[in-house]
């Protein structure tokens, strides 16, 4: 394996140790974790010698051009994934209709000089190649490192870490959070910095893919070659696995995937624009949108390290789902998207009326509201967490004399909310911090049942921006000085590209909100915007 060039990481890849350290991290586990993203920049196969802000087409043409990850850890296991591909845009990845078997080995350090455990998965044609391993019988709070072996060829090292023991006294830990990463839009900055950062932690709360065609300057600019597919709107299978396929060609993201275990939901570019249960955005029939809904969440499925509880039977699928982290935080991994009531008012930004209000009307499900009630009322942990495609706080913007809100968001669903939110309240949590993606912009704000009262702060919301869906941002664009004319409850808004990192400790949560001055060029850092520190037992901000 070549070293690093001169001086070290590539300054992309810097990140401030102090800021690592601050977070619990011994200052040995971050030295070998910064020398496994310089090994993973240089190792041919998965940047073909590249630096990691380098364009797509660096990556290899290799069976694990697609790289490999970790996902959803428990105190005892993790799942490990890969997808076998000779060429991503040929029919079933040019691999055929064989069966392959895949060796897959889990050791204790990057050199992998030692293998604790190991065995042979089979990756088929039906679930296109790709292996997903359920590794159980692991210890709690520890990292390890993990191979494939296929073909005659090896994949790339990744790490990964599961969590703590239940109930174990847990100081600290990371999370990094991302969402809209549209390929077109811009290079994946956002993803060689987290890989820097080493969070315990990814969560990724949707639009991993876009489904729209991909226009022909973002090809341009990304410097790659597209497949025909990606010309026209994906509508079937193969379209939906060589859309992935384009997209895990980038570095940047095989990087983070490769660095962080990764805890992965679907919003709606993974299949249709504002998709809504069984209704489609344009007046295409429910049958032909079942038939597509099935193909995108199964390539979603063949994409992502998640379990295979989580494999969808048709339009079927089980994607909500909780974890805990010691003592300290549980995570309620929403789907806001299978099971929700059609959106009202023309799915158009209007003001809320009767039909927002309609209590027979639901962004969860019944069954997925009592789920995640029944969570929140069992729960003993410090930090309680919704993880959720769409955000919960009523984000309006001044439209002349009416503040609209979003139809897509739970400010359509106004009684969805009212009754999460009360119910937690009666459940007792102490702490209740929602994370939420899918509108392109890092916004803090009150979680309140409603917002034309004096109704009671239940818990904080920390949305998102985009990786680089929207393009090049700016720190303040006219929609976010809309929204916090008519929310006076926000409490921060940025409207540049990025992700969240944050570090939770028992008597705070922090979120460092990251961006980037820009994302169309192939050069790029990160740097802080706003710290935002939320007090144990308390919905009160500050931000710095």
């Amino acid at each position: 394996m070549p070293g690093l060039p001169a001086g070290g990481l590539p300054a992309s890849l810097r990140c401030d140790p102090d800021l690592t350290l601050r977070a619990g991290t011994s200052r040995r586990r971050f030295l070998t974790w910064s020398a496994l993203v310089g090994g993973l920049a240089f190792t041919p196969g998965l940047l073909d010698g590249a630096t990691p802000s380098a364009p797509a087409a660096a990556a290899s043409t290799g069976v694990f051009a697609l790289g490999v990850a970790s996902g959803d850890p428990l105190p005892d296991g993790l799942v490990l994934w890969t997808r076998l591909s000779r060429n991503p845009f040929a029919p079933a990845g040019g691999m055929g209709s064989a069966v392959v078997a895949v060796e897959w080995e889990i050791g204790p350090d990057e050199t992998m000089a030692r293998v604790l455990r190991r065995g042979v998965a089979h990756a088929t044609p039906e679930w296109g190649h790709s292996v997903h391993v359920d590794v159980r019988g692991l210890a709690p709070g520890t990292d390890y490192f993990y191979r494939f072996r296929a073909l005659g060829e090896i994949s790339a090292i990744g790490r990964a870490r599961t969590a703590p023991a239940p109930g174990a006294h847990v100081s600290t830990m990371s999370i990094a959070v991302a969402s809209c990463q549209n390929w077109a839009d811009g290079y994946y900055h956002a993803f060689a910095d987290m890989a820097a950062h080493a969070p315990d932690l990814v969560l990724h709360l949707g639009d991993y893919i876009y489904e729209k065609p991909v226009p022909k300057h973002g090809g341009a600019r990304r410097g790659a070659s597209l497949p025909i597919s990606a010309t026209r709107e994906a509508a079937d299978l193969d379209d939906y696995r060589e859309r992935y396929a384009l997209y895990k060609s980038d570095p940047d993201l095989q990087l983070a995937h490769a660095m962080a275990p990764f805890v992965i939901t679907f919003d709606d570019h993974e299949v249709d624009n504002n998709w809504a249960a069984d209704v489609p955005e344009d007046d295409t029939s429910r049958a032909a949108f079942a038939v597509r809904r099935a193909q995108a969440l199964r390539a979603w499925w063949e994409n992502t390290p998640v379990r295979t509880v989580a494999r969808p039977d048709g339009t079927v699928v089980r994607a909500q789902r909780r974890l805990a982290f010691g003592d300290l935080a549980e995570i309620n991994l929403l789907d806001t998207r299978s099971h929700r009531s059609d959106q009202v008012n023309g799915d158009n930004d209007t003001g809320q009326n009767a039909r927002t209000a309609d209590p027979s009307r639901t962004i969860l499900g019944r069954a997925q509201e009592r789920w995640l009630l029944d969570g929140l009322a069992a729960s003993r942990h410090r930090w309680d967490v919704i993880a959720q495609q769409v955000p919960m706080a009523d984000l309006a913007r001044s439209a002349g004399s009416t503040r609209a809100v979003s139809m897509d968001g739970w400010s359509g669903y106004e009684e969805s909310r009212r009754r999460v939110l009360d119910g937690a309240a009666e459940r007792g949590v102490r702490n209740l911090v929602s994370l939420a993606g899918d509108i392109h912009r890092s916004v803090v704000s009150d979680l309140r049942t409603r917002y034309t009262d004096e109704s009671p702060t239940r818990g904080v919301e920390l949305a998102v921006t985009s990786v680089t869906s929207g393009g090049d941002g700016e720190d303040s664009d006219e929609g976010d000085r809309r929204l916090k004319a008519a929310s006076p409850h926000v409490r921060f808004g940025n409207s540049q590209r990025g992700y969240l990192l944050n570090r939770i400790h028992a008597d705070r949560w922090e979120a460092e909100f990251r961006v980037a001055p820009a994302v169309q060029s192939p050069r790029g850092s990160l740097h802080r915007r706003a710290l935002i520190t939320i007090p144990d037992a308390t919905a009160e901000v500050d931000v710095v």
